[in-house]
């Protein structure tokens, strides 16, 4: 079918009327009903005054002379632009002519003089008159209050009309967006690997398709739907989905839409919000970020008069209150459900917390699959293997991985996207992009790989560790080098095995720089380090239970992050001798993952050399490379371009370890 074309042309507006009565007010007060050609006194006396033909002399306010000519004159050729009124064909009776006069006296003794020759019955006597200019006068008041009216009317227009900006008129009225299904594309089988919260959701969907099927047996409809988990999970994504499939209105919001600098605005858009709710009910609201608004209450430094508690309280009340809004659920989103008021997640408010998490290995490759259908991928790409090699990744991160992944293979001039593309992009998002223009001595590259020579071997050597995914001495991110250790499976809750062979392996670039360098050649590169064993430790003394002095009591409550004021009101709960007890505890726990680590890289000092001096030659190795040099004496074997420049220490460096890189094909 063609589509018809929508011609565009003028838009008639009301307004157009009164534009045009304005413009013929003041054409007829600049213009006037009536012809007067100007002149001056030489024609006047000599054209008109001299040939008899004048019938009365007008003197208007003392400064203009109006002249009429006879009537039994205005046929001749030399009145015709005069005979004749602007408007219509009728004859012009006067006056016909003008000019300034000047000074009164002046032309009175002029007229004089010029009618000296002339009969008594033949001089004309000027008359005088006195006009005042009424429509001018009004005009000259009206027309800036018209003016004013008019700029003022087409600001408030502007400020009204739907911008993003300021609503002066509309500031109260809810900002929530009306979706139509024509306008969502996202359905359920675009939402991969959150099985288990799609199906809570497709309830609240079906409920609002069939409620006869739910309500013959009793059943209510839920209130509210609670979406709750990390950040790029896909919770937004599901709320479109429900858009999508549902078949009744969508309304979309976020929370911070509800605070504003004027008081009692958040309260009035969420009254305004559930009063288009019952105008298009049963329909769903998504308050995308609820935690901008449903943080607990009392917390605050403003008393209870905060603006916040206020729009609060009023969502409570419009979601069950005394006046109950049926046909209206709400689903929320949050990544904060720590923070959120205890009365906004009772049973009659928001019934159900879906948890939508992280997805497991088969989520991952659920999501994986619906997005590559966007790219051409190569036969080589094993999406199983992908899913395996990320584990703890979010949907958004698996989507981004993916696009990397396309831009890279786009970088290359490659048609389809291949599993090495995968890996590099994977290398970048977990690690970061690689910085090879930075300049670095070649004392800074010894130091930085025997630093992740360190942590390498002592990652081998912790049998609780996770397997090492890849080394590096090529600056990525902020760090200078990097061991990038994966988990083989997903890991739900760590040991406390797990957790003291971390410490031992974050401890390993340290004592390798001490060893190799000496004490006093240790650099800074370790505050990274240093900064995730002490809160590891701390954890495990204050909040895991993990230490045998203080046993299994939590102490973390005084380290929470400062909220909304609680800081303020909070009571120390515990004494200075149990602090002292704490920080000692975590001194313990990191000196025990020093001496680990250290009593490893000076047993295997040959395999921190052998590793550190592959580091250097090749740059980068990968966790197979890794355990086959180690553990099976194995060689890296990898084409790569020797630099002229540097054969000889290239040489002696290989040499060092009996390998050899193979030509360049």
């Amino acid at each position: 079918m063609k589509k018809k074309k929508i011609q565009k042309g003028f838009k008639f507006n009301i307004y157009w009327i009164y534009v045009v009565i304005f413009l013929f007010f003041i054409g007829l007060q600049f213009l006037g009903n009536e012809v007067a050609k100007p002149t001056n006194w030489q024609d006047f006396n000599k054209n008109l005054l001299q040939s008899r033909k004048v019938e009365k002399i007008v003197i208007v306010n003392k400064e203009k002379a109006f002249i009429y000519v006879k009537k039994e004159f205005l046929s001749e050729e030399q009145f015709k632009n005069v005979n004749k009124k602007l408007i219509g064909e009728s004859i012009n009776y006067g006056p016909h002519y003008y000019f300034e006069i000047g000074s009164i006296e002046t032309f009175n003794d002029n007229l004089k003089e010029a009618q000296n020759e002339f009969d008594e019955d033949e001089k004309i006597s000027p008359l005088y008159e006195t006009r005042k200019n009424v429509f001018g006068d009004i005009l000259s008041w009206i027309l800036p209050l018209v003016l004013f009216i008019g700029v003022w009317i087409f600001i408030m227009r502007r400020m009204s009309g739907g911008g993003s900006g300021s609503q002066i008129f509309s500031i109260g009225k809810t900002q929530g967006k009306l979706i139509d299904k024509e306008n969502i594309k996202v359905t359920f089988n675009d939402v991969a690997g959150l099985d288990e919260a799609k199906d809570e959701v497709k309830e609240i969907v079906d409920f609002l398709k069939n409620p006869l099927r739910y309500t013959k047996l009793g059943g209510k409809i839920p209130r509210g739907a609670m979406l709750i988990g990390p950040p790029g999970t896909g919770k937004t994504l599901l709320a479109k989905a429900i858009a999508g499939e549902a078949n009744v209105p969508f309304f979309s919001i976020s929370g911070s839409d509800f605070v504003e600098m004027f008081v009692g605005v958040g309260a009035s858009r969420v009254r305004d919000m559930f009063e288009q709710g019952k105008k298009h009910s049963p329909c769903i609201i998504f308050i995308d970020e609820i935690d901008a608004v449903g943080r607990s209450r009392g917390a605050g430094l403003g008393g209870g008069n905060d603006e916040r508690e206020q729009t609060l309280n009023q969502l409570l009340v419009e979601m069950d209150g005394f006046d109950t809004n049926e046909g209206i659920i709400l689903i929320a989103a949050t990544n904060r459900p720590d923070v959120l008021d205890p009365a906004l997640l009772r049973p009659g408010r928001f019934d159900r917390q879906v948890v939508v998490g992280n997805p497991d290995i088969i989520g991952r490759e659920a999501i994986l699959k619906v997005h590559v259908k966007k790219i051409n991928i190569g036969p080589d790409v094993k999406l199983r293997t992908i899913a395996r090699g990320t584990p703890g990744f979010s949907g958004a991160d698996l989507a981004n991985l993916i696009n990397e992944s396309a831009l890279l293979a786009a970088r290359k001039n490659k048609r389809v996207v291949t599993m090495s593309d995968v890996e590099e992009a994977k290398d970048k998002v977990m690690m970061g992009a690689e910085r090879r223009s930075m300049v670095m001595s070649e004392d800074e590259k010894k130091l930085t790989a025997y630093h992740e020579g360190g942590h390498a071997i002592v990652a081998l050597n912790e049998k609780a560790s996770d397997p090492i995914h890849k080394a590096t001495i090529i600056p990525r991110g902020r760090a200078l080098g990097m061991v990038m250790r994966l988990p083989e499976r997903d890991q739900l809750s760590v040991t406390r095995e797990k957790m003291h062979a971390d410490i031992s392996v974050a401890m390993g670039g340290r004592i390798a720089e001490e060893i190799i360098f000496g004490h006093d050649k240790v650099t800074s590169g370790a505050s990274s380090d240093i900064d995730m064993v002490t809160k590891m430790a701390k954890n495990m003394v204050t909040k895991y239970g993990m230490s045998t002095e203080l046993g299994t009591i939590a102490y973390g409550e005084n380290e929470e992050e400062v909220f909304l004021g609680r800081s303020v009101t909070r009571q120390q709960n515990m004494s200075e001798e149990t602090a002292k007890k704490i920080d000692a505890e975590v001194k313990k726990i990191v000196d025990k993952g020093y001496e680990r680590a250290k009593k490893i890289l000076n047993e295997k000092i040959d395999d921190l050399h052998k590793i550190a001096k592959a580091l250097l030659i090749y740059e980068t190795l990968s966790g197979d490379e890794i355990r086959d040099l180690i553990l099976k004496d194995i060689k890296p074997t990898r084409s790569f371009k020797e630099d002229e420049n540097d054969e000889g220490k290239s040489s002696s460096a290989l040499g060092s370890l009996g390998l050899k890189p193979k030509p360049a094909i």
